[in-house]
Order: C-alpha cells, then structure tokens, then sequence
C-alpha cells in the first residue's frame, strides 16, 4: 500500500491557516488589506472577545458580484496577479488568493458583498470551510465579513491563543498602523461594544498623527525627506532625542505602504541617531520607504510582514542618511562636510555588501544632541578654584601656589611615554622661563590667570588616562566595608574598600534598592499612595489603552488611584508616596508603551516586575543632587542588602573599581 497520498483540501486550507492564520490580528490584517485594495475610503473594525468570538470588517469599497465571491473562498483564487512577471511588481497589499480560503477553514465566516450597478447584495455562510448557503441580501455598496468562533474546529490552536486584553492589543496596534499608513480613509475599532478608535480622513500623515497619538507627541518630531529615487525614497517623521523610548514599539514602519516588521530598516533607522541616543533607547519614528517595485520583494513571508530588498546597503544608507540630515537640520548633530561621501550615487552604493549597516557620519562630528553645543576645538584653561568633587557639606579643596602646579605638569610631561629626552628638557626650560615671566610680571592672582590660558594651552601635555582599568564590580567581589569619601558632580558617590577606590551611581543604586522593596512587598498589599489635590488627565493612544486594560489592576496595587472615562480618557487621583507628582504622567506613558506582546510573554510576574523597574527609576535620587554624608552612608548600607548590589533593575552597572594596584601602575610605582 503507498505510503504517499494527497491531502484533502480542507486539510490543505488548514495547514495554510496555521501560516496565514496565526491569532485574530492576522485575520483582521488580510480583511484589512482587502479592504483597501477595493478602494475604501471608510473601514470598520468590530470585536468581541478579543477577536475569538467575533472579527468583522466592514468597507465601502467596489464590493463583488456573486460569482466572483464565491471563487474569493478558493485557494488560490486573486484578482490582483495574473502571471509570474506580476509578482517581481506588486502593488496592491494582497495577492496570494489563500487569506480568505485559510480563514473559511478554521471558522464560521459571513460574507455580504455589493457591487454599485448590483441589484441585490450576495449573502454567503461558510463553517469550517464549507459552504452552507448563498442567497440575496440586503447591504450598501461593498463588503462585511464577519468571521466567528475562530479555530472552534481546531482546538489545539485555539489553546495557544493569548489572553483577550493581549489579543485586543494586537488588533489595536494593527489598526492603529493602516489608519498611519492611509490618513485618506477614516478608521473605526470597537471593541466589545466600546469605541476604541476613531479617526476621521486626514489631509496627510501629521494630521493623522494628531488624531492618534495628540498633540505632545506631534511637539516633538522632525520631518524627514529624503533618499535616491531609483533606490528608495524616504519619508515621514522622526523624534527628537530627548523622546527616549524603552522599546521599538513607537516605531511604525511601512515600505510601499504595507506596513512591515523589518529588521534592516529599524537598523538603518538606529544608526541614524548613533552616538546622540544610548545603547537601549530608542526613538519614536513614523518612517515610509518608496521602493520601486522591482527593488523589494514581497513575496517572502506568508503573512506579507517581511520583505527582501534587491539592493539592501543602498536601502539602509537612503534610511540612515536621510535621518542623519533631519536631525541636522534641527541642529542635533552638525552638517556633513563636503568630503564626506555623497548620497547620491545609487550605483555605487548598489555594490557594497549587504553587511552590517554603518554610518557615514564621523563621530567626531556629533554635538552631542544640544543644538546650541560649541564646535570650537576643546582647549585647556586654568583649573577652577573650588573643586567638582565635595567631601561633606563643608568641605574645600584649594588650589596649590603657581610654582607647585608648574612643577606638576613638568612631572607629567616627564612621564609621558611619547616624548622624547630632547622634548622633555626643551619643555623644561620653557616651563621655566614662563613661571619666571608670570612671577616677575605681577604678584596677582588675577594676572596669573589672564596669562596661563595661552601658555597652558600650547606647552600642556595630554594625561594619562585611567579609563583601560576601571572595572565593574562582581556581586561576589562586593565587600561590607565600604567607605564614602564624597560625591563627583554631585552624581556618583565616591567610595573606598580593601581593594582600592569605588565609584557608585546613587541613582542606580537607589533605584536597586527601590526596585527590591516593590518587588519584595506582601502579596495582595497595596502601597502607600499621596492624593493629588487636582485629579490629572490624559489621554491614552489606541495602543496605551489596550495596554492600560491589561496592567491597570496591578497599577493599583502599587500605589496609584485610577479611573477610566469616557473613551480613551485616563484620570490619576493618587500615585504612590515615593513618586514626585510631576512624575505620574510621564511614568505611565512609559509603562504603557513598553508593552510589546509581539516579543514578551506578558505573565503576570513579568508585569509587576516591569512596573516595579520602572517606578524604582522614576522615584530614585536624580542625579545632580547633592547627598549629605548620612544620607550616602545610608544609600551604600542598603545597597548592600540587596540581592544584586553590583547592578540596577535594567541590567547596567552600579559600582565601578579602580584597584589600589592599578593605581600605583600607573604611578610607575610597581
């Protein structure tokens, strides 16, 4: 007997529905897209049960006859492609003809359809992808597909679905994409009963914008145009960087205007902001790609989320440059200099490596993301006459006489192992001759001063750095008798053990401390909160509201007093004792866009610990803050106590070491 038989069709639907058919979302993702192609310019989304129970799509697109409704439930039946030379310049967001047999398949599906010259409407009832009935109906111009009880034939697929906030949050966030990429078509997403999105058409992308995410996300971005016609052109909107985002999910991505999760374009976008964003922060970004259709192929994902692109390195350097260009054109980071490579030779570009994206701006040329930042070249001046570094509240450090520090940098020039005998004794007498000059020219201070910039600036060698042998310090290696000395720019804590000098952020280490007390306090004990004197209220994305349904209980739990208004309308009444008031607002906007079920498993530890993180860090000592020598022995001996004292709630280090052995290496002493 053969081993090898064909598979049914139904069968074959089924395995289909396992690619194209992953949760709700990707249901409502190729209704959606339908949806535009035929030409809508209104599309309403209705859920219940976060999409198990009920998904249905309604456009008041060109609609269908009946013939070709019913050939729509074949696999593999499109109008959007007809041979193969069709598929290398795709236009329209769908093409492969197996959504709609996949989803007929796995559950109870309604399709009413109407062209404008039709008479009547077509009524078609498909349960697990049979046909049950078709017949007249009445119904507007275009279609509604409402597909129930999805995977009720396929429960062990059913199983693997998310809880129903986590689902709702998935077709928020894609609607909340395609009312991005079509600002001409007016939105609508109710969900179980409740209006959760509503958007009216839009002139273009920044009214849009506006009527998504309001006003104070709009403050703060940059338009960005740019990019080779021939290889892609950019446009869009960016932030600027003093919005800092913990995660990706402020960044909306489209090529062609399909909206995409692409790696090499989040990439280009990230190297865009290289050196003025740090490591684990991310802007927020509104970013389309044009690429002419014989450049991308689309065809390389079953869902339509990913694509390849023919000349990836010129793709990435179009991204990347044209964001490098906004920023300095907002004065961010300053203008390429003339001998920097162009960007505008496509086909040189074509032929680099599709490797790991760099960036064509010199470090050098950054400013540090301060538009108003000297680029005059550093020069040395006269050392102040109180120090940076404070050891108690009264405390000085006071400056040596002019010979004493003339001598010093003698000293150090002696040591410096780049110059030679001739030099160092040349430098000598120079240095001497000017403590003569500066002493025979005035017993003042004041004139001292007016002279030494120039002379210092000239004769002063370069120091040695110590930044090779600053270490981070084990948990392990962590002693009990640590000392504090004083405080650096009144931020890091500066200390001493057994092994030699420390260097503690006291805001990290406050933040561990803090995070330590939220994580550890009693199950079902809610903290002590402060009553705000006005209630303040904000209004939440289509997103943050998805995600304030899913951690709202435990909010409450730590401390703060909500309430749900009308719509997407948030008010606090109460935020926990530790939390400056001004805080609250911006707290919770973080918490709730670092909700990114796309990646994470959101459990219910994972939640309290994310909100435990973010709370410990809004609550913590800020820098710039002078401590009181009680109040940093208090901060150490905690910090102590904590299960990981070496490092805060996000994983970077507290504590630096420089070695009492590498210190006097470093004097030449061993």
């Amino acid at each position: 007997m053969s081993k090898i038989r064909v598979l049914s069709d139904q069968l074959i639907n089924q395995i289909a529905a396992g690619e194209v058919v992953e949760r709700p979302a990707s249901v409502a993702k190729e209704l959606v897209e339908n949806a535009i192609d035929a030409g809508a310019r209104r599309i309403i989304v209705d859920v219940e049960g976060g999409g198990r129970r009920l998904l249905r799509v309604s456009d008041d697109g060109e609609g269908m006859t009946r013939d070709d409704a019913l050939l729509a439930f074949e696999r593999h039946a499109t109008s959007k492609i007809s041979s193969a030379d069709d598929l290398f310049a795709i236009a329209t967001l769908g093409f492969r003809g197996e959504a709609l047999a996949s989803i007929a398949s796995v559950a109870r599906v309604e399709l009413l359809t109407k062209t404008e010259e039709a008479q009547a409407a077509t009524r078609i009832l498909i349960e697990g992808g049979r046909i049950r009935d078709v017949k007249d109906a009445a119904h507007t111009k275009g279609t509604t597909i409402s597909v129930r009880d999805l995977f009720f034939n396929v429960p062990a697929r059913r199983k693997f679905l998310r809880s129903e906030a986590t689902e709702s949050f998935h077709l928020t966030n894609l609607l909340t994409h395609y009312a991005l990429a079509h600002p001409e078509i007016a939105f609508t997403l109710t969900n179980n009963g409740r209006e959760t999105l509503r958007v009216a058409p839009a002139r273009d992308l920044r009214e849009r914008a506006f009527q998504i995410f309001g006003e104070r996300f709009i403050a703060n971005l940059l338009e960005v145009e740019g990019g080779i016609p021939q290889v892609a052109r950019v446009h869009g909107y960016i932030s600027a960087p003093r919005e800092r985002r913990t995660s990706r999910d402020a960044q909306y991505l489209f090529i062609n205007g399909r909206y995409v999760r692409d790696a090499l374009m989040a990439r280009a976008l990230s190297e865009g902001y290289r050196t003025i964003l740090p490591q684990g922060v991310y802007p927020a970004a509104l970013l389309f790609l044009d690429v002419p259709l014989e450049e991308v192929d689309v065809n390389v994902h079953p869902a339509k989320t990913e694509v390849r692109f023919r000349r990836a390195a010129a793709v990435a350097d179009c991204v990347r440059e044209a964001v490098r260009r906004s920023l300095a054109s907002a004065g961010f980071v300053r203008s390429s200099e003339p001998n920097e490579e162009p960007a505008t030779d496509a086909n040189d570009r074509s032929k680099r490596s599709e490797g790991p994206v760099s960036s064509s701006v010199k470090s050098e040329e950054i400013n540090e993301a301060r538009p108003d930042a000297s680029t005059r070249p550093l020069k040395l001046v006269p050392p102040p006459q109180q120090s940076r570094i404070t050891f108690g509240p009264a405390a000085r450090i006071e400056e040596k006489d002019d010979e004493r520090t003339a001598m010093a940098a003698h000293a150090r020039t002696a040591e410096t192992g780049g110059a030679n005998a001739a030099e160092q004794k040349a430098y000598k007498q120079r240095s001497e001759a000017g403590m003569q000059e500066a002493r025979s020219s005035s017993s003042s201070t004041e004139n001292l001063q007016e002279a030494a910039p120039a002379k210092m600036e000239a004769e002063l060698p370069p120091l040695s750095s110590l930044s090779g042998i600053v270490r981070e310090v084990p948990t392990a290696s962590v002693a009990t008798n640590i000392r504090p000395l004083g405080q650096l720019e009144a931020s890091f804590i500066i200390a001493t053990d057994d092994e030699g000098l420390l260097l503690i952020d006291q805001h990290m280490a406050h933040e561990r401390i803090l995070f330590e007390q939220y994580r550890t306090r009693e199950q079902g004990r809610v903290l002590e909160s402060q009553n705000l004197l006005l209630p303040e209220t904000f209004d939440l994305t289509p997103a943050q509201a998805a995600a304030f349904d899913i951690i709202s209980e435990d909010l409450e739990a730590y401390g703060f007093g909500l309430m749900r208004l009308s719509g997407r309308t948030v008010a606090v009444r109460a935020v926990p004792a530790d939390l400056p008031a001004g805080e609250a607002r911006s707290l919770l906007a973080e918490l709730l866009d670092s909700i990114d079920a796309e990646r994470r498993t959101l459990t219910r530890e994972s939640i309290t610990e994310r909100i435990a993180a973010t709370l410990a860090s809004r609550a913590a000592v800020k820098y710039n803050t002078v401590l009181a020598p009680e109040k940093m022995r208090w901060l150490v001996d905690r910090l102590l106590l904590t299960s990981s004292p070496t490092t805060c709630p996000r994983g970077r280090p507290v504590i630096l070491r420089l070695a009492t052995h590498d210190i006097e290496k470093s004097f030449h002493r061993t």
